[in-house]
């Protein structure tokens, strides 16, 4: 089979599996750029993630569909900041930061935009660009996760809470162990809206503790 067949028949998949999915036509019903928005909203429903909450930082938050839930969730009132390496169509109130999470630069665009004060909910659903090397791609993301502990360590309030995919690899348990040292409950949760053949998993990170910096 040559390589062009086989690239006809992934795409002809993926379409097929688009026109058959029911988050995607959700997401084109409610108005959600993608059907990631329900697994935010899957988390709102069960854990009330977003229960008092007036400010977020959304970290690889293109093209946009968590932020956009969390601005039905928090109003206008609130303050929404997203940042991701892709460019983004703009939402209304939120602000949004293009660059990479990774780079002091970045870090520092978005300390200014929350005036360098402590949130009340960080969410990331940053994945690294994939290479196809299946260890260093679980580096690179185990990598990722560290950087979104290391800013909630810092710039999330005590007793706030932290959402952030993860994928499992050898660094797994590692980082599990990092998020219980700083929250009082850390869930290990696949939503149903994450597709089944995705190895994604998410790490909800529940109520700070007192002792973090």
């Amino acid at each position: 089979m040559t390589e062009k067949v086989k690239k006809n028949k992934t795409i002809k998949a993926w379409v097929h599996r688009q026109l058959n999915d029911v988050y995607v036509k959700d997401a084109k019903k409610d108005g959600f750029r993608s059907r990631a928005a329900y697994k935010l909203l899957e988390f709102d429903e069960n854990d009330g993630i977003f229960h008092n909450v007036k400010s977020v930082v959304d970290l690889g938050c293109a093209p946009g569909s968590w932020s956009q839930m969390a601005m039905r969730k928090i109003g206008e009132s609130g303050k929404i900041v997203g940042v991701d390496l892709l460019e983004m169509h703009p939402i209304y109130g939120v602000e949004f930061i293009q660059g990479d999470f990774t780079e002091q630069e970045t870090l520092d665009r978005l300390l200014q935009a929350i005036d360098h004060k402590k949130v009340d909910l960080v969410i990331s659903d940053m994945a690294p660009n994939l290479s196809g090397i299946k260890t260093a791609d679980q580096v690179r993301g185990a990598y990722l996760v560290e950087l979104v502990l290391d800013f909630a360590s810092g710039y999330l309030k005590v007793g706030g809470n932290c959402l952030i995919k993860v994928f499992h690899g050898s660094e797994f348990d590692s980082l599990v162990k990092t998020a219980r040292e700083m929250f009082q409950q850390v869930l290990i949760r696949k939503p149903d809206a994450s597709r089944s053949s995705s190895s994604e998993t998410y790490l909800l990170c529940k109520h700070k503790k007192q002792n973090m910096v």
